[in-house]
């Protein structure tokens, strides 16, 4: 059984506020260097196998019964104004304003059951966790890239084994890519946001000046940690090699740089709206594109965050002309490209919400909160696709069969990756040790 032991403090420099980077002249004494900068960013939330978890969470529940599980011989109050339409797999048949997706159906996995959270409250833990929120054990359950990130660890040392592509957003679980819990700061995200990217390669330095700024900051270090002990240097170690090694190798840079892509490619996912929709999660279709392209630069887990999907007035017109359509392309998109390159077996794609919606639709065209069942889409993996899991009640509201929790797709991710999902431990900060996701939710068998 392998236990990783979770650090006690993982507060390294509260009070620090981020920026998106600074300058690599920086690097030394005096100023907020990459290294730090990192480490604020991580203490703020913010092997050698090549498989990889891309994780899209659709900001605040989207509505299930009009995606992938339509009920059109429901009451007109139920069934809503959508029809559903056949897909490329017999008898599966999804949302006409899901054409792209229906047309690679053979690829893909709806699930109809999905179910764990606690209540219908908006909050993305669940979703990059596989558990409930709620009573959360001294540090807090950590999400599964950082978890990733720990276990794994670099597959290439100039390339973060764990990127969120996450905005700031209006409300907080809408804008994280997933927080590290009691297993600390140094497993945290690598956010490349905004226009700072540009400082990720050396300009105005050469290797050997790096070198010589590389060794005055070891002869500092072996300093303080002679007085250090607090442990905190060890994070702080874990920081400083990280940027160094994005500095001095142009990989993470240029998976970032989409002027490097195929046109076509690029055309093909199209851009979609950079802008935040209201308090949530921008509609990028370009993050789709930036999460393939950092999962073959090494990257072992890519969150992003997409919409804002609380429709609880004029849900159809909302998904049908804010976010159906533009989900639509990007994830279509990144399913056929990781197809195209061979990628398949060795990347995961999953996109869900944290809860689904009301079965009756409200006063306003709207679908409330609706914890009871929600909905999901798998791809790649090497999972057995072209299938559907679970299924609902004539009205979509309950679960009539196969019921999937979030910690069941989260031990199959966990599976896919060669992470037991149980026997890997990790000790909370009193000193207990908690396996990845509950004993009772063990990898779906029927993706195997």
């Amino acid at each position: 059984m392998l236990r990783i032991l979770g650090k006690s403090n993982p507060s390294l420099c509260d009070g620090v506020r981020r920026r998106d980077f600074l300058r690599v002249g920086a690097l030394g004494m005096g100023g907020l260097a990459l290294p730090r900068l990192l480490q604020a960013e991580a203490a703020a939330g913010l092997g050698r196998s090549q498989k990889a978890v891309i994780m899209i969470y659709l900001v605040g529940a989207p509505p299930h019964q009009d995606m992938y599980d339509l009920k059109e011989d429901a009451p007109s109050e139920i069934r809503g104004e959508f029809k559903s339409i056949s897909t490329n797999v017999p008898g599966i048949r999804i949302c006409e304003h899901l054409p792209r997706l229906a047309g690679i159906m053979d690829k893909l996995v709806p699930l109809r059951s999905v179910h764990g959270s606690p209540n219908g409250a908006h909050d993305s833990h669940i979703c990059y966790t596989g558990r409930d929120w709620q009573n959360p054990p001294p540090g807090g359950w950590p999400a599964i890239g950082p978890v990733i990130s720990k276990v794994l660890g670099h597959y290439r040392e100039a390339v973060p084994p764990f990127v969120g592509l996450a905005p700031r957003a209006g409300h907080p679980p809408y804008g994280s890519p997933g927080l590290p819990g009691f297993l600390g700061p140094a497993s945290a995200a690598f956010s490349p946001s905004g226009p700072g990217r540009e400082d990720l390669v050396l300009r105005d330095i050469d290797g050997s000046r790096l070198d010589d700024r590389k060794g005055l900051l070891a002869d500092f270090d072996r300093f303080r940690r002679d007085t250090d002990a607090s442990g905190t240097l060890d994070a702080l170690d874990t920081f400083q090699q990280r940027a160094l090694g994005m500095l001095t190798s142009s990989r993470i840079a240029d998976a970032l740089d989409l002027s490097k892509e195929d046109p076509k490619i690029r055309e093909r996912y199209g851009k979609g709206d950079p802008r935040n929709y209201g308090d949530g999660a921008p509609r990028n279709l370009e993050h789709f594109l930036l999460a393939r392209r950092l999962v073959e630069a090494g990257a072992r887990c890519v969150t992003l965050n997409f919409g804002r999907w609380d429709f609880h007035s004029n849900n159809f017109s909302e998904a049908k002309n804010t976010h159906l359509p533009l989900f639509d392309q990007g994830m279509s998109a990144l399913v056929e490209d990781i197809y195209a390159r061979g990628m398949q077996d060795d990347v995961s794609i999953v996109a869900w919400g944290e809860f689904g919606r009301t079965p009756t639709i409200n006063k306003d065209a709207g679908r409330d909160h609706w914890p009871r069942v929600g909905g999901g889409l798998l791809s790649g993996g090497g999972f057995k696709t072209g299938q559907v899991l679970g299924a609902t009640d004539r009205l979509g509201g309950e679960i009539a069969d196969r019921p999937i929790h979030f910690g069941e797709v989260h031990a199959s991710l966990y599976r896919q990756l060669g992470i037991d999902p149980h026997k890997t431990q990790f000790t909370d900060h009193a000193g207990r040790p908690h396996p990845l996701v509950d004993y009772a939710h063990q990898p779906l068998p029927e993706l195997i």
